[in-house]
């Protein structure tokens, strides 16, 4: 497998090359990036890998522009949540559902993120997915907090304690879920926050 930068890269059909990175994104979340080569990751589109060679200057590239893009989305979907001036439930909702839609947009690019994000974010090209991340947290942190100060959650709540189960408990559906199954996105977050907000014991 080449180990450099392959000066012949040229720019790629917008419908191919979506296509190519999809099937990277597959093979990343099965195999694990370290495993994966340009090689498997050819084998899996039915083409040589000299030939990916031509759409992308190595397996970096391809990883770092499905994150991107994925990230990119999340936050174009949480900015306007966080800007639309909701109540904090409300806020809460909102939050919870635009993860699970991202889930269902880019489900293999969630479990890479899930599995990789600490160990690449080492590497200087990838240093965005630290940033990305205390975003996130801040903006979950502050939603919860909020909640508190205007007596909406309950003033003994643990904020991080509390953050912490509400992000693993969404962001770990990436494991299970397949796009097109029996529950819509928007179903799913309904019932999460359901569970989270209500529990689940009958109510007396």
């Amino acid at each position: 497998m080449p180990t450099k930068k392959n000066p012949q890269v040229t720019a790629s059909p917008p419908a191919r090359r979506h296509e190519l990175l999809r099937t990277a994104a597959e093979v990343f979340a099965e195999q694990g990036y370290n495993a994966t080569t340009v090689r498997t990751i050819a084998d899996h589109a039915g083409m040589l890998a000299g030939s990916l060679y031509y759409h992308f200057d190595s397996k970096e590239s391809m990883l770092e522009e499905i994150l991107r893009t994925f990230l990119d989305e999340l936050w174009d979907g949480y900015d306007a949540v966080l800007d639309a001036g909701l109540g904090p439930r409300e806020t809460l909702h909102a939050l919870v559902t635009e993860s699970f839609r991202e889930i269902d947009r880019h489900r293999a690019a969630v479990a890479i993120y899930q599995k990789e994000s600490r160990q690449l974010a080492a590497q200087e090209r990838f240093a965005f997915l630290a940033e990305s991340q205390r975003k996130f947290e801040k903006a979950w942190l502050s939603t919860l907090e909020r909640g508190v100060a205007d007596r909406v959650f309950r003033d003994d709540l643990d904020v991080r304690l509390t953050y912490r189960f509400v992000r693993d408990t969404v962001w770990v559906a990436a494991s299970w879920y397949r796009p097109g199954g029996q529950h819509s996105p928007e179903e799913i977050a309904r019932q999460y926050l359901s569970m989270v907000l209500d529990g689940i014991a009958v109510r007396t």
